[in-house]
């Protein structure tokens, strides 16, 4: 996020104020003159670690001790910050990163001479393993996010790797003395190293030490082993310690930080942390704890500020101030950072472009969110500047506020926060107005995002809450406030021996749910035409609510999110499925949240480029296992499936775009699938492994059937081929010697393992039902096939060749996942394959015949008709495209495109293969059938339907297509 201006988005001219208006700047450069124009001469610039560790250096140099030297380099680099954020307008982000880098540098000098201190008296801290065991400075809050304030105190907690004791030292008659426990051989260590950076001595302070965060708080031991750390974490871990959890890092020793020499043993410290951060679900849990957190740091603050106004503007903790932004940030990355890794982030500003890419928050109100944030901090350290005290309370003297003003250019260009210089007049006053917009609209997008999940607006008594104290579920009194019939089904539903086992307020929720649901169903209209959703939509809420009552987080968004709910009623209002969808797929009920819903389509790029990052993000955090990658994979695809149902649902695309989409889907599905699969097969051991490692797959997945022809449905199980390119990896010396696997046992493995990742039920549910029974020889074939074999049994090349059945699946089969060398060598045998000229009057005769054995399997009464499977239905047009394609494509070309069967009858009937009217009017029927198909199937009604006076409507589709049937195959279907 850029520095801009939050209310016009450019950026602020240059200021024009002075940083020796700060009383702290005077005197420091009244007193450290000489260290402070050497620092200017040698380091000039904004002061990072390498000018840090050269000024520290220098002053050891000079004969200051370390404590000395740590102290006069904070207040050099001080002042040099105030120098250039004031005059130079340094970006808010180079002054975060000196102050984050200040603090690293000096804790690492402070603990690297704390440690060689007590080496001296007690030896080194040795584990169980015979090593040096580490201690790790965590830091916290804006410390760990790299956001450190000018004059902030540091978040710290200590934490080492195990228990063990000391070596000890020579005692100088052959023995040892002075072995401690390590948990003692810490204790002295961190005591020193407070000394070194957080006493007060003549030369001031280094940094303001912190340890409040630490496991049990005050009262708990100043530095903790790892395992107390995780077993604090299981058993009394609060919900607030989340969030703070979330900024920390190791900041020292440096060794520890990433690049670092002891970099891989500090990671054990993050796999603790980050399960008790994010977890696994979606985590709306965690709103009322940081609702609790917020009140009291409100109530706090209003209490401070009660008989002194000057204590109400406090940039940071007041209404609308910093640390709202950072809840609003902190909330939104708890609750969704266990199942998207790629939204976390230490850092503010990055957390906020992160949350817009994902859409959990809109972009514009990100960027002003950020602006905003940029603002605060910046006024909030020229506070600081002033007297170098660790205040974010705007001073009362009128000239200190117009030097802020000038200092942020809001004197000079008050339009910058759109106010006019006819409004204000004075810099003072161009502040407080800059601040009042600010504030507002931080607040009012906080208080939109924790709000208590107050029921909608007063509307008729019929959700059972019309006054006195809330009642439960299974009350009398709630029953006998509901509609009758609502009244009647939630009766049976409290019956239940797991409704009866619930907390008290788990009850109550329940019943504010219900309740609140059925105000919105009887009273709420859908449209402008003033309908309401009813009954049945409540009814159906009710039966999905059953197998959740054990899943509190689904239940505590509802809760928190009252128009999630309404968009749920309408879709259990508009069809059947939607609810059976949700009960196997509870978790996409939060895609109801995301304001894109209704908007677009599927994208293919955004899906995979998603799904990549999201990839990434769990190998930075070392969790990108199986499991989670399994795991990742099914939920971003039910959630694609959901966006599609609900824009199918709500009339938003048509039948023939949710199959597309349905299709691209399950094509960059099995993409994804492909890589991932491919990538774990290199991580096991042994030969399999190393013949695979440092290769791209020469494989490809071909797509029959319903995804073939890009028909995909709801629930459709996927028609495949796998196939391997034999002319890659036949060098047996490559990858692992003469005894190396052969490249067809490595696919052979490798499509086992892709078949496993698409079919496994996992806790999130499964993907697809794989069918590879369109292979070479079927069942009894090979699951992989080499594209050379594959080629010859299409071609009819030797004695096992296809079947004309099999040929008639080849109209319409794609390349869809794979290397897409091998996508021009498929189109190749495939074009081959349906242009060869046949005995037509045979090729008839066959298809004829396999159509009559697949309508007796699925016989129907003469009395009904199967959309699908009756004479003049939609199987009827599939075959005789099937035919059509066979039989002329050598001299009709156009017909070897997959186009699909509507458009393919189009080209036949163009090219004179039918007569005119024919191929059109029996598309436009197969495009009706299939209408008539999917939304039986979404209200989960039969598909046979009876041919009664009242189905008249079927006669003109039945006929359109039975007319194609007789003159291509000249028989009259009965």
């Amino acid at each position: 996020m850029s520095e801009l201006s939050p209310a016009t988005g450019h950026e602020p001219l240059p200021p024009v104020a002075s940083a020796s208006h700060s009383r702290y700047v005077q005197r420091i450069r009244r007193r450290y003159e000489t260290e402070r124009a050497w620092f200017a001469d040698q380091h000039p610039g904004v002061p990072l670690a390498a000018p840090l560790q050269a000024l520290i250096e220098h002053l050891l140099a000079g004969g200051r001790p370390l404590a000395s030297a740590l102290r006069v380099a904070r207040q050099l680099v001080l002042e040099r910050l105030a120098t250039l954020d004031v005059e130079a307008h340094a970006a808010l982000a180079d002054v975060t990163a000196a102050m984050t880098q200040l603090a690293e540098v000096t804790l690492d000098r402070a603990l690297t001479a704390a440690q060689a201190e007590f080496d001296e008296r007690h030896g080194a801290p040795i584990g169980p393993q015979g090593r040096r065991v580490d201690l790790w400075v965590v830091g916290m809050g804006k410390l760990g996010g790299r956001e450190l304030n000018v004059s902030s105190d540091i978040d710290l907690i200590y934490v080492y790797e195990e228990d063990g004791t000391t070596a000890g030292v020579d005692d100088g008659r052959g023995g040892l003395s002075g072995q401690i426990s390590i948990h003692e051989y810490f204790s002295h260590v961190v005591k020193r190293l407070y000394a070194l950076i957080g006493d007060t001595t003549e030369d001031g302070f280094v940094f303001r030490v912190d340890l409040a965060l630490r496991p049990n708080g005050n009262s708990g031991p100043a530095v903790v082993s790892l395992s107390m750390l995780e077993e604090y974490f299981l058993t009394q871990g609060r919900e607030w310690e989340r969030f703070a959890w979330l900024k920390s890092r190791v900041v020292a020793p440096v060794e520890a930080m990433p690049g670092g020499s002891r970099r891989e043993a500090s990671l054990a410290l993050r796999d603790v942390v980050i399960p008790f951060v994010f977890r696994r679900y979606l985590d709306y849990g965690v709103f009322e704890a940081l609702r609790q957190l917020h009140r009291k740091i409100r109530d706090e603050a209003t209490r401070r500020a009660a008989g002194r106004p000057e204590r109400a503007n406090d940039v940071k903790l007041s209404r609308g101030g910093i640390r709202e932004i950072e809840f609003t940030v902190q909330l939104l990355q708890v609750v969704r950072g266990g199942q998207f890794p790629e939204i976390r982030t230490r850092s503010t500003l990055k957390a906020l472009k992160r949350l817009a890419a994902r859409g959990l928050i809109p972009a514009d109100t990100a960027q002003r969110l950020a602006n905003c944030y940029v603002l605060l901090r910046r006024i909030e350290h020229r506070i600081q500047y002033l007297d170098d005290q660790q205040t974010h309370l705007l001073p009362t003297q009128p000239v200190d506020l117009a030097w802020i003003a000038a200092s942020l250019g809001l004197d000079e260009t008050p339009e910058l926060l759109g106010q006019r210089s006819d409004d204000c007049d004075t810099g003072a006053c161009q502040l407080m107005a800059a601040l009042c917009q600010v504030r507002e609209f931080v607040a009012t997008e906080f208080d939109a995002l924790l709000h208590d999940g107050r029921a909608p607006g007063q509307g008729p008594c019929r959700g059972g809450g019309c006054g006195g104290p809330p009642r439960p579920v299974d009350s009398e009194e709630f029953l006998a406030h509901l509609p009758p019939a609502i009244g009647s089904h939630v009766h049976q539903f409290v019956q239940q021996p797991k409704v009866a086992m619930l907390s008290d307020a788990a009850k109550l929720r329940l019943a504010k749910l219900i309740g609140r649901a059925t105000q919105i169903a009887l009273s709420e209209p859908t449209g402008e035409d003033g309908v309401t959703l009813g009954e049945a939509a409540v009814l159906r809420f009710v039966d999905w609510l059953n197998p959740l009552l054990r899943r509190d987080s689904y239940l505590s968004m509802l809760a928190e999110r009252p128009e999630v709910l309404r968009r749920l009623l309408r879709l259990l209002g508009l069809a059947r499925w939607p609810m059976r969808y949700l009960m196997q797929h509870p978790g996409v009920i939060d895609e109801l949240a995301d304001p894109r819903l209704l908007d677009g389509r599927f994208e293919r790029a955004t899906f995979i480029r998603e799904l990549s990052e999201r990839h990434e993000a769990w190998q930075r955090t070392g969790q990108a296992d199986e499991e989670a990658l399994l795991d990742t994979l099914r939920r971003a695809h039910h959630a694609e499936v959901f966006r599609t149902l609900v824009r199918d649902v709500e009339g938003l695309i048509t039948v023939e775009q949710v199959a597309d989409d349905l299709s691209a889907l399950a094509d960059a599905t099995l993409e994804m699938a492909l890589r991932w699969a491919w990538s774990h097969l290199q991580l096991r051991p042994g030969k399999m492994a190393s013949w695979c490692v440092g290769r791209a797959p020469h494989f490809a997945v071909i797509a029959y059937g319903k995804l073939g022809g890009k028909e995909l449905g709801y629930g459709s199980d996927l028609d495949l081929v796998f196939v391997y390119d034999d002319t890659q990896d036949d060098d047996p010396t490559d990858g692992g010697g003469p005894d190396a696997p052969s490249p067809i046992d490595a696919y052979m493995a490798f499509a086992r393992k892709l078949v496993n990742w698409l079919t496994l039920r996992t806790s999130t549910g499964e993907l697809f039902d794989i069918d590879t029974a369109l292979r070479p020889n079927g069942s009894s074939g090979l699951l992989v096939s080499s594209f050379h074999a594959y080629d010859d049994y299409q071609r009819q090349r030797g004695s096992n060749t296809a079947w004309t059945w099999e040929h008639q699946a080849l109209t319409r089969a794609r390349w869809c996942a794979g290397e897409p060398a091998l996508a021009a060598r498929f189109e190749d045998t495939r074009n081959a394959v349906l242009s060869t000229v046949r005995d037509v009057p045979a090729l008839r005769d066959e298809v004829v015949a396999m159509r009559e054995k697949l309508r007796a399997a699925h016989a129907c009464p003469p009395e009904e008709f199967d959309l699908k499977h009756s004479p003049g239905g939609m199987i009827d047009v599939e075959f005789t495209v099937q035919f059509l394609v066979l039989a002329h494509s050598h001299r009709t070309p156009e017909l070897l495109g997959n186009l699909g069967n509507i458009a393919l009858l189009q080209i036949a009937e163009d090219a004179g293969l039918l007569p005119p009217g024919v191929g059109r009017a029996a598309g436009d029927a197969y495009r009706t059938l299939r209408r008539l198909q999917h939304r039986a199937r979404l209200n989960e009604a039969p598909t046979r339907l009876e041919l009664v006076a009242g189905r008249s409507d079927m006669a003109p589709l039945r006929d359109a297509v039975l007319q194609l049937w007789q003159h291509v195959f000249g028989l009259t279907r009965h």
